[in-house]
């Protein structure tokens, strides 16, 4: 691939990410002006399958994947399940200046930190000069795993993986536990509406 078709392809990734990124900020402000909770819920799964792909595009699939599978899938089954024993709509609530000041001097002063961070995907970065080497390495030598990703997340990080996958199997418990809780409530008070009518 000659350099110019490198530079294309990078202003074009560019652009999606762009786009990716004021979807992202559009999605944010609809779900917070929104009263309808299930919308809402709806469209935070839509924010994170965006973020999804923003991760895709920076080549950290790993990280995607996981944004997918509990940001849109298990997040947004808690916050139904969650609806589902509450009301659909959020009561108004006026509008207070204060958070909205603390979010955006708090945005302001991370874009701050990372202005003189190293460009996005600089080799001379001080996170590639130190374990990445040996991971790289060791990959191929320790575990015989063509791919790196998988020998990061099953070998070097196996405890942080074990983690996150119990807290994906504690959100699918917690699920199932507001689903049947629900529906046992459910179903007494059926029995006892219909025992009242039988007495009457």
């Amino acid at each position: 691939m000659t350099y110019a078709r490198v530079r294309v392809k990078r202003r074009t990734l560019m652009w999606i990410e762009i786009l990716l990124f004021a979807l992202l900020i559009i999605t944010a402000i609809t779900i917070v002006r929104l009263n309808d909770l299930f919308a809402a819920a709806m469209l935070s799964g839509i924010f994170s399958v965006l973020c999804a792909s923003l991760f895709t595009l920076m080549d950290a699939v790993d990280v995607a994947f996981t944004e997918a599978a509990v940001g849109a899938g298990i997040s947004t089954v808690l916050m139904i399940g969650a609806l589902a024993l509450t009301g659909s709509r959020e009561d108004q609530q006026p509008t207070r200046l204060g958070p909205f000041v603390v979010v955006v001097l708090t945005g302001a002063m991370l874009i701050y930190g990372t202005l003189d961070m190293p460009a996005y995907g600089d080799p001379g970065a001080p996170i590639h000069q130190h374990v990445a080497p040996e991971y790289i390495a060791g990959t191929t030598t320790e575990f015989g795993i063509p791919n790196i990703v998988t020998a990061v997340l099953g070998s070097y990080r196996g405890f942080d993986t074990l983690g996150e996958t119990a807290v994906i199997f504690t959100a699918g418990v917690g699920v199932m536990a507001l689903l049947l809780g629900r529906r046992k409530r459910q179903g007494k008070v059926e029995s006892t509406d219909a025992s009242g009518d039988g007495n009457g």
